[in-house]
């Protein structure tokens, strides 16, 4: 088979019409209709793909015929991994700070213009060859859905070659000039608002799918929050919000109150935004990965599923506050520090992420879905939280294509 090309798709005459996926241990459809659980779990499953597409998934005794075989060999087979959070167009490195955090010093958010000073400096080449690198570190590892924000420019300029550098990799971007304020901002903190919903919007809003905000202490307050997500909204961009990281704070309810497809990181939620979340179609997007790497609390993933919100697991990979790109560490985390149980993890970074994209194409593999999926060396996807750390991908397809991983055994 030809390889894959930077952004990890094959030329469309390297792979059959047609191609049957059987010996699968077990087969995570998350489709609740084809199997048991919310996971929708099939045992001694087998899947038919055709043209980039989920076509079939069953038992392997009723599997179709196909112009070609994959042997799974044992293995189960989960949905791609939908990592809807992360900032991997950057330069520079914050190992130091890093290791400082961990001899007792608290993170906060003025970390991050160490990496804006970076990566301004930084030619468009040397952006994009970091980010694909750490995109083909994802997909490795399960990721074929993988959102991008910009965020470390803080410039006109610097914001929108982000956004060109990340829509080279994926069509989910995030625009994000509202990270914090930058340093020459530092004494007109409005004067930078004017600037993000206004010249800066202008340049970015045609790179991009999403608007963002940090809506935080040390970033923006609520006023300036819904101010920055309303132009975005009225430039045709989707709103999703970081709020609620380093204390509580109105993030997750104007998250509610406008719609958001997501807010992320959830870390401190009072019972009403549990509420006004579990009331809406607004995701938590939970990144256990951050909670991990700046010693805060984890979020309460328990209250907010039990009370019906819809939760979803992400990366955050980004060079300050969590440096990792795996899903399947996310996924450890969130069973171990968060009571999920290890269905609700996997449906969380594959079908919550989808939700949190406002996707239906991507996080599940019933008939109809873009046949992303990645094959597991283990015959039950609870090895992702029984064996952390350890290598699990046999291999990765996205779009009917392998595209990482090894070759499997083909009939």
């Amino acid at each position: 088979m030809t390889g894959p090309t930077p952004d990890g798709t094959v030329p469309a005459d390297a792979a059959p019409d047609t191609v049957l996926i059987d010996g699968i241990s077990l087969l995570a459809t998350n489709d609740p209709s084809l199997g048991e659980g919310a996971t929708g779990a099939i045992a001694d499953a087998a899947l038919v793909i055709e043209g980039g597409t989920v076509a079939w998934a069953g038992p392997a005794s009723r599997a179709p015929a196909a112009d070609a075989r994959v042997d799974a060999g044992g293995r189960c087979v989960v949905p791609g991994f939908v990592d809807s959070h992360s900032h991997i167009v950057f330069a520079g490195d914050r190992g130091k700070e890093f290791g400082a955090r961990m001899s007792g010093r608290p993170y906060e958010a003025g970390g991050i213009r160490t990496t804006v000073a970076a990566t301004r400096a930084a030619s468009d080449s040397e952006l994009l060859d970091k980010a694909t690198r750490l995109l083909n570190e994802a997909r490795a590892q399960g990721t074929t859905t993988l959102e991008i924000k910009s965020g470390y420019g803080l410039s006109t300029a610097d914001e929108e070659r982000a956004l060109r550098v990340a829509g080279r990799l994926t069509e989910e971007t995030t625009f994000l000039g509202a990270h914090i304020v930058p340093p020459e901002y530092a004494d007109d903190p409005q004067g930078y608002v004017d600037l993000v919903t206004g010249e800066m919007l202008d340049a970015c809003a045609p790179h991009a799918r999403w608007i963002d905000v940090f809506c935080e202490r040390g970033a923006f307050d609520e006023e300036a929050s819904r101010r920055i997500l309303k132009a975005g909204m009225a430039r045709g961009l989707l709103a999703r919000v970081h709020g609620n990281q380093l204390g509580p704070g109105p993030g997750a309810r104007l998250a509610a109150e406008l719609g958001a497809a997501s807010v992320d990181h959830c870390t401190y939620l009072e019972p009403e935004d549990v509420e006004a979340l579990a009331a809406s179609d607004t995701v938590a997007t939970l990144l256990p990965g951050v909670d991990f790497s700046t010693r805060q609390p984890y979020p309460d993933a328990r209250a907010l599923i039990d009370a019906g919100a819809t939760v979803a697991l992400a990366s955050d990979c980004n060079p300050g506050s969590c440096f990792t790109s795996s899903l399947a560490f996310c996924i450890a985390l969130a069973v171990r520090e968060m009571r999920m149980t290890p269905e609700e993890a996997l449906w969380a970074a594959t079908a919550g992420g989808a939700r949190a994209l406002r996707r239906t194409d991507v996080g599940h593999l019933a008939p109809g879905a873009r046949a992303d999926l990645v094959v597991l060396d283990a015959p039950d996807p609870v090895y992702l939280a029984y064996r952390p750390g350890v290598p699990m991908t046999a291999a990765v397809w996205r779009e009917g294509r392998a595209v990482a991983g090894r070759e499997l055994t083909r009939g």
